[in-house]
Formats: C-alpha cells, sequence, structure tokens
C-alpha cells in the first residue's frame, strides 16, 4: 500500500486532482474541514465495493483488498490527520523516534506550496535520513 500511496499521492494528489489536495498545503479552506478531505470518499468507494463484492462471493480475495484498503486508511487517519496535523491533541509530546522522523518527513513534504517540487510523497515510511535524526548514535 505504501508504494499505491507515493505514486497516487505524487501523479494525482499533486497532479490532475490538484485542485482538491491544494487547500491542504497552502489552508486556503474555511471551517474544520478542506477539500482535501473529499479523498476519504474516492478511497472509501472502491474498497466498500471490494468488501462487498468479496463477501458476496464467500470471501474471495476482493474481500481482503478491500479490506487492506479500509485498514490502511484507518491508519491514514490515526497517523496523518489525528498524529501529525494534531486534528486531535494524541502523543503530541512523544520521542519515538519512528513517529517523529514520520512526523518530520510530513513536514518537509509541507514546506512546498505549489504542486510541485515536492518531496516526501509516502506516509508511513520516511527516508532514513530523518530517523537519523531522532535515533541515538550507537556507541
Amino acid at each position: 500500500m505504501e508504494g499505491a500511496t507515493w505514486l497516487i499521492h505524487k501523479y494525482v494528489m499533486h497532479g490532475f486532482l490538484w485542485f482538491l489536495h491544494k487547500d491542504h498545503h497552502d489552508h486556503s479552506n474555511k471551517g474544520s474541514l478542506e477539500r482535501n478531505d473529499f479523498f476519504f470518499v474516492i478511497f472509501a468507494t472502491p474498497a466498500i465495493a471490494l468488501l462487498y463484492a468479496g463477501a458476496k462471493h464467500d470471501f474471495s480475495y476482493l474481500f481482503f483488498i478491500g479490506l487492506g484498503i479500509t485498514l490502511y486508511g484507518m491508519a491514514y487517519f490515526f497517523v496523518h490527520d489525528i498524529f501529525i496535523h494534531q486534528r486531535a491533541k494524541i502523543l503530541s509530546n512523544t520521542q519515538n523516534p519512528y513517529l517523529l522522523a514520520i512526523r518530520r518527513a510530513h513536514k518537509q513534504h509541507h514546506k512546498h506550496l505549489g504542486k510541485e517540487n515536492g518531496e516526501c510523497f509516502g506516509f508511513l515510511w520516511a527516508h532514513f535520513k530523518y530517523f537519523k535524526k531522532y535515533t541515538p548514535e550507537k556507541r
């Protein structure tokens, strides 16, 4: 899923659907929801369809693909919306190197307000340079 996320984020969200993702970078939205939040519907729709079709056919592989998309979406919500963007103040003072690294990588991604010249398009994986900053050196 991380590879698919990277590709979708770089080429779809920062590509032809930038008009939906833009307010997530420049904070041009009014209110607590962003146009970017519409991606929830875009990704949930095929997940629900796959869950339904797979369940209808004796829980075929389609169900488990839909389940994988759903679980990844839940992880995205908790890590991205709640932890990274602090829509709820949870783990805001963490010292966990992994969590700090993905938060830093995401901040690097957001330093670019436009759709070009972006970096760090992944979600649950960050480049090792971000981990290095928060991991004590072994002596």
